[in-house]
């Protein structure tokens, strides 16, 4: 791990923000770095309460917390920024930044497989680990999908590959990408962490602009021409069809149509035969709260697709399940804008839509802005809206959950948002 330690050894390192990915920094550092001069800081004083300090240890990390917790980067020489820390607004060195995301780049970049998107991201790096693993090979997913990338360093061999999701707020400050770096779509979305889209667009465009001749950008469109580097590989996965049944693929819909193209073009850039991986397609189990089909009770068939949290989601949501009765929709509002689904709700209307939260208000306000015709209720929360939903249906209805908007109104995540979703299907 020479790159790594060549940045870090020597210096004073502050972890900015101690949630999972700050704890696993924490750990790499103990263990590799031992006498390192290290500080944590973090606004909730609760996110160091299962930190264990030996008191006799001089190496103890100082620990910063409060609203006035930034003002530790001005006491370290370099910063591991955690993904969720928004800068927004902060004047701080942005030459002190770095984070697991950028210093593993810069080791491991041969190895590395990487994905984003503003949706699809999380579905095509599964697809990718799933093809390459069930093939034999020594495949190792980690990243945005829940493991910090650090957390898999002592599992790497010279044979790994390693599928990485990535975020635009893993990305934002990066100084080299991926060798192969999948860039799916870019959608206007956590506008509340990046201030606009432009600057959250130019942080997803970084997994392929630090590109060298090497590398290979798979990608939908002209984005390829943005690289940095003209001389790179590229591939646009809209023209490339290997074969596919698509009548036996679990991933359903035009969107993930266009996940599994990308997925296998990246195969192939890493030079693997695509034939030897694709025969695996068929058997990859699709991600939970991804137009998931829960079942039907009382005669309503209920999907969980809580993972929308744009409009663009919500339409590729309800193009791919045919009938929809009943939509629900809302819940924390970015400030997203809400017209491309506007005006497909308007063209393809719904029987019964139900809202919720800031920005289902907003879409509402929209709807009636517009002339929509249909019947529009607001729920408080979702046990509300299946006694609505139970007042109103009959057997055969379709009732889908895809909110095109985040959850953080009421829940943890889309995943919580989900889980209470379905376990009121159950019940219906």
């Amino acid at each position: 791990m020479n790159a790594i330690f060549k940045r870090l050894r020597g210096k004073r390192i502050l972890i900015l923000g101690f949630g999972r990915e700050g704890k696993s920094s924490l750990a790499f550092l103990k263990k590799y770095l031992p006498h390192a001069i290290v500080g944590i800081a973090d606004k909730n004083e609760s996110a160091f309460k299962d930190l264990n300090i030996n008191p006799d240890n001089p190496n103890n990390p100082k620990i910063y917390f409060g609203d006035n917790y930034f003002d530790a980067v001005n006491d370290y020489d370099i910063v591991l920024k955690t993904p969720g820390i928004s800068l927004l607004g902060k004047n701080i060195d942005l030459s002190k930044i770095t984070s697991q995301t950028d210093l593993f780049l810069e080791e491991f970049h041969s190895q590395i497989i990487g994905i984003t998107g503003t949706k699809g991201k999380s579905t095509t790096s599964t697809l990718i680990y799933h093809l390459l693993k069930e093939s034999g090979r020594d495949a190792i997913l980690a990243g945005n999908i829940g493991i910090p990338i650090f957390d898999i360093i002592e599992r790497i061999t010279n044979k790994s590959i390693i599928v990485f999701e990535l975020s635009a707020h893993q990305l934002q400050f990066i100084h080299r990408s991926p060798h192969i770096g999948i860039l799916l779509n870019v959608f206007e979305e956590h506008l509340d962490h990046f201030g606009t889209f432009e600057t959250y667009r130019s942080a997803k465009l970084n997994i392929i602009k630090k590109m060298g001749e090497k590398d290979w950008a798979v990608t939908n469109g002209d984005f390829c021409y943005e690289a940095d580097n003209m001389m790179i590989h590229s591939l646009n996965y809209q023209y490339y069809d290997f074969g596919v049944n698509w009548n036996d693929s679990p991933l359903k819909g035009d969107h993930n149509r266009l996940n599994v193209k990308a997925a296998l073009c990246a195969i192939y850039a890493f030079g693997i035969p695509v034939d030897e991986v694709i025969s695996n397609l068929y058997t990859f189990q699709p991600l939970e709260h991804r137009q998931e089909l829960v079942g039907t009770f009382g005669g309503v068939t209920f999907h969980n697709d809580s993972i929308s949290t744009i409009p663009q989601a919500a339409i590729a949501a309800m193009q791919t399940i045919k009938n929809v009765t009943f939509l629900l929709l809302g819940g924390f509002d970015r400030e997203i804008d809400y017209t491309p689904l506007i005006d497909y709700l308007k063209k393809n209307p719904v029987k019964h839509i139900l809202y919720t939260g800031k920005a289902g208000t907003r879409m509402f306000e929209m709807l009636l802005n517009a002339g929509y015709q249909g019947d529009i209720k607001n729920f408080k929360d979702l046990n509300e809206a299946f006694e609505i939903i139970k007042g109103l249906s009959k057997p055969g209805d379709v009732c889908l959950l895809s909110p095109a908007a985040a959850s953080y109104d009421q829940y943890k995540n889309f995943e919580e948002r989900g889980r209470i979703f379905k376990e009121l299907a159950k019940t219906f």
